[in-house]
């Protein structure tokens, strides 16, 4: 969405369009009237230089949100869309409970499904259930955040290290939970931010050798007991989706959180502490603070958090972490570590 698909339209020219299948999104927030649909369609078409999109989502669905767009007649617009061509297959990502999940799959005849799983996802939001539930609508089911926010990966707590060693396979923390996913014969496709070329080629390689139900009952009990480690370490549950964002009175809440977990998952509280200097402290945002402390509870985070978190709490923790007495000391640190004046 929004300045990417400009971008995707000028890298798919010169005959690339016709090599990729291409998804875009409809921002179900920012919809006010039926009309709205088309225009931002028609506008998201036009930036990625294509008369169609092959996997079109109506984005973030809760069942409030869902409730809306049906009143403002969603459901006609997709099959218009469909019809004329401009929407190959229609799905829907979903960010609430169990029980929405099920009444928007029942809703209207999807192609696909997006919804968040992991090993410590199972019963949150969509889950496990939602999961087998769309597999028998005949819903392609996409997985998102298979890595939890990339809690399950970077950095990884040295208890956390030691369950995954006594595995007589020896796989990296990211194997491990993308095998768990495959193990799902409902899965279609994992999705997975990369910014390395190794990466790449590493969850290549993992989707070609994994297969539904090909980790034994040893490994999954594995899986299962760095899932309840995990849950002794964390504290927030935050992923990192930003939904939350902006903040109205500026707080940077993903940073905080993450700042906050990965010192609960790692225990290094330096690293912490500059880092909480650096990021919301504000010296790798142009000064721009988004300290925890800035917060004024006015509830609109929770609202908008996919994984209702009760975010005021959480962040009241946060400051009380890390803006003590020594915060002036560490952010002259964060200065000079980045090359601040």
């Amino acid at each position: 969405m929004g300045e990417s698909e400009p971008f995707l339209g000028r890298a798919l020219s010169n005959g690339y369009r016709d090599r990729v299948k291409l998804a875009t999104k409809l921002p179900s927030w920012t919809v006010k009237s039926s009309e709205d649909m088309d225009r931002i369609l028609n506008a998201q078409l036009e930036k990625l230089k294509t008369d169609h999109v092959d996997y079109y989502l109506v984005h973030g669905l809760v069942g409030t949100l869902w409730d809306k767009m049906e009143e403002l007649n969603v459901l006609d617009f997709l099959e218009r869309a469909r019809q004329d061509g401009r929407i190959i297959n229609a799905g829907f990502s979903f960010h609430g409970s169990i029980g929405d999940f099920k009444r928007i799959v029942d809703a209207y005849p999807w192609e696909f499904c997006l919804i968040q799983y992991n090993f410590l996802d199972e019963k949150n939001q969509a889950g496990t259930e939602g999961l087998e539930y769309a597999a028998s609508k005949a819903l392609g089911a996409i997985i998102m955040e298979p890595l939890h926010g990339g809690k399950l990966t970077n950095p990884i707590p040295s208890e956390v290290q030691d369950i995954w060693d006594e595995a007589p396979v020896k796989r990296t923390p990211a194997e491990w939970a993308f095998r768990w996913i495959w193990n799902r014969s409902e899965v279609t496709v994992v999705l997975s931010g990369m910014n390395e070329e190794s990466y790449i080629e590493e969850n290549l390689r993992i989707a070609d050798e994994a297969y539904p139900n090909s980790l034994s009952e040893a490994e999954l009990r594995l899986v299962k007991k760095v899932e309840q480690k995990y849950r002794e370490l964390m504290k927030t549950g935050c992923t990192g989706c930003r939904y939350c964002s902006p903040c109205p009175s500026g707080v940077d809440i993903a940073s905080c959180f993450e700042i906050y977990d990965n010192f609960y998952l790692t225990g290094n509280e330096k690293e912490a502490k500059l880092q909480y200097a650096a990021k919301p402290g504000g010296i790798i945002r142009g000064n721009v603070t988004g300290y925890a402390s800035q917060c004024v509870e006015c509830g609109q985070c929770i609202e908008k958090c996919p994984q209702h978190l009760d975010i005021p709490t959480f962040i009241k923790a946060v400051a009380e972490e890390f803006e003590g007495k020594d915060h002036k000391g560490w952010k002259m640190i964060a200065k000079q570590a980045f090359g601040k004046t």
